[in-house]
């Protein structure tokens, strides 16, 4: 095995070991509050999906490039090879939404004169709920072709007519390669205008919002930045990182569509772009949610009450 090759195995070995890590303490916690009861939000049930939805993606798609950079090819057999692309496609789609649904219901909640109605079901559990459920289905039926078109890892270095992720590869029928096209990304396109619209109006609220709380706190304090502040700042983050990272891995996909022979390192980039968005948005919900801090504050009085009994019985 070359260095280089050692490199990348490590570089996607560290970005998937650090985002298993950060969705499933994220996974614990949101399943944990949704079973309990515990001060549960009513976006917990969509974050708890976002985190699934990731480490889905991290598992079926890090894992098996993490191997294939470390010089194994053919550790699938086809029907696993086919099994496992299809979760990472399914998984890229459902985050994709539930980032869109998240989205949304914030833009509702901030503005419930944008639709009164649907300000109301989102108080539901029921209907969240339901919302989730409909974002698997569609990304259950969009990807039903996928186990048809996904091959065997390529044994030549041309990817002119199939596309190569190392352990895997697929061929589009000519026949139905622009309805499928048309079909595969037109929940995506709709979901990026849905999302830039919402994320519009979240920005003209909340700058509504800090204009008015400046005129009326000119001469006081500045006020603590409220929880629903905070989460829409949360929300902006993560929509704004995934937009980048989604239109970085667009690119780099129409370039390798496109180019004659684009090369593994064309095809490891933008394995490690589309795996950024999965690995490290966990972290984001974790810097901006209290419940995290709170936790992280008693533990640490926890420990400090503890060393200090300690050495008081020592005394």
């Amino acid at each position: 095995m070359g260095s280089g090759k050692l490199e990348l195995g490590i570089i996607f070995l560290t970005q998937t070991a650090v985002g298993i890590l950060g969705n499933s303490s994220l996974l614990c916690l949101y399943s944990f509050t949704l079973l309990t009861g515990h001060k549960v939000r009513p976006t917990d049930l969509i974050l708890n999906q976002l985190v699934f939805a990731n480490s889905l993606v991290l598992f079926s798609k890090g894992i098996p490039q993490t191997m294939v950079a470390f010089g194994l090819k053919y550790f699938l057999d086809n029907a696993a090879r086919k099994l496992v692309f299809y979760y990472h496609r399914m998984g890229t789609g459902v985050s994709f939404s539930t980032i869109c649904l998240l989205n949304g219901v914030q833009a509702i909640k901030l503005n419930p004169s944008i639709c009164r109605w649907m300000n109301l079901k989102l108080r539901s559990r029921n209907f969240i709920g339901f919302c989730c459920f409909l974002c698997w289905i569609l990304h259950l039926l969009v990807n039903s072709c996928m186990p048809i078109i996904v091959n065997g890892p390529l044994k030549c270095k041309n990817l002119s007519v199939e596309n190569n992720c190392g352990y895997c590869s697929w061929t589009m029928p000519g026949r139905f390669s622009s309805l499928y096209t048309v079909i595969y990304f037109s929940p995506d396109f709709m979901s990026l205008v849905f999302m830039v619209w919402a994320s519009g109006s979240m920005v003209f609220i909340l700058l509504r919002h800090k204009k008015r709380v400046q005129h009326i706190h000119s001469n006081r304090v500045p006020p603590r930045l409220s929880h629903e502040a905070r989460a829409t700042y949360a929300i902006l983050i993560l929509v704004s990182s995934f937009v980048t990272f989604y239109s970085i891995y667009a690119i780099l996909t129409l370039w390798m569509t496109l180019v004659t022979n684009p090369g593994q390192w064309m095809v490891n980039i933008s394995v490690l772009i589309a795996s950024c968005f999965p690995a490290f948005s966990p972290f984001v919900l974790m810097i901006t949610d209290t419940r995290i801090s709170v936790l992280l504050c008693l533990k640490v009085k926890n420990k400090s009450f503890s060393s200090s009994s300690y050495s008081a019985m020592n005394l």
